[in-house]
């Protein structure tokens, strides 16, 4: 029997064929390499652009029950984007539920991956995760120190052992509040603003920021725009994030 990143056992009886996914990023990734496989996903899992499968709702929220009536031979969670009780309420009704953990560094993320698609799921190694793993292998010189923003009303920012800092990091851009003790912080605006950054990262999701909706809380800042899916993504979209991020960060590179 296979366990999954929480060392929790996954019994499923015979290789997956309906899977439900409540992370857009795994939907991606399991998609991508086995089209067909899912056969339900969350109302936030936009890729692949052309999957048509029945929606179960939020990722924080989902329809327990909605997940529960298409019969899924293994449902799989994320340990920072599930809540445990739904989690919990899964597995009560006899269904697999396979968790991966919150990734601190992209290697961590796509070993995950790597995981839940050979063991999980049984599926051979797919070729975009190698060529992901080869574009971030390694990390270019520092050039920057950033604060970056996921959400504001209040301003929450990514803090220490991050996916998205690794991203960042990997890119030449440090990361603020990467000693903070907390992975998201909610600091002040005041504190944004006097932390002494050389710049602003502001994606667009979880929350959309825009050229008219955060930048003008950092006046003193040049600013990069993103795109929230090549920052916290951990699938396919990762081999062309590289080149993505890099082409949006340039105009703030001194």
């Amino acid at each position: 029997m296979h366990v999954d990143d929480l060392g929790e056992p996954v019994p499923v009886a015979d290789v997956p064929q309906r899977v439900v996914s409540l992370v857009p990023s795994l939907t991606d990734a399991i998609e991508t390499t086995r089209p067909g496989l899912v056969t339900g996903a969350t109302d936030y899992c936009t890729h692949p652009v052309d999957l048509d499968v029945p929606r179960v709702g939020g990722s924080k929220y989902p329809n327990v029950e909605a997940v529960l009536d298409l019969n899924p031979d293994l449902v799989v969670a994320n340990a920072e984007e599930n809540r445990p009780e739904d989690v919990a309420r899964i597995r009560a009704n006899g269904v697999p539920v396979w968790v991966t953990a919150a990734a601190a560094t992209v290697p961590d993320g796509l070993g995950s991956v790597r995981r839940l698609l050979t063991q999980g799921l049984a599926l051979d190694e797919p070729s975009w995760l190698v060529d992901a793993e080869d574009v971030w292998r390694t990390a270019v010189p520092e050039w920057a120190t950033a604060i970056i923003p996921v959400w504001r009303r209040p301003w929450i920012v990514v803090g220490r052992d991050t996916f998205a800092g690794d991203v960042l990091h990997r890119l030449g851009v440090a990361n603020a509040y990467a000693d903070h003790p907390d992975r998201y912080p909610r600091p002040p605006l005041d504190e944004l603003n006097a932390k002494g950054a050389d710049l602003v990262v502001l994606p667009d999701e979880p929350y959309e920021f825009t050229a008219d909706d955060g930048p003008e809380a950092f006046p003193e800042l040049p600013y990069a725009l993103v795109n929230g899916r090549f920052l916290t993504w951990c699938g396919p979209s990762l081999v062309e994030a590289h080149t993505a991020l890099t082409a949006a960060l340039s105009g703030s590179r001194p």
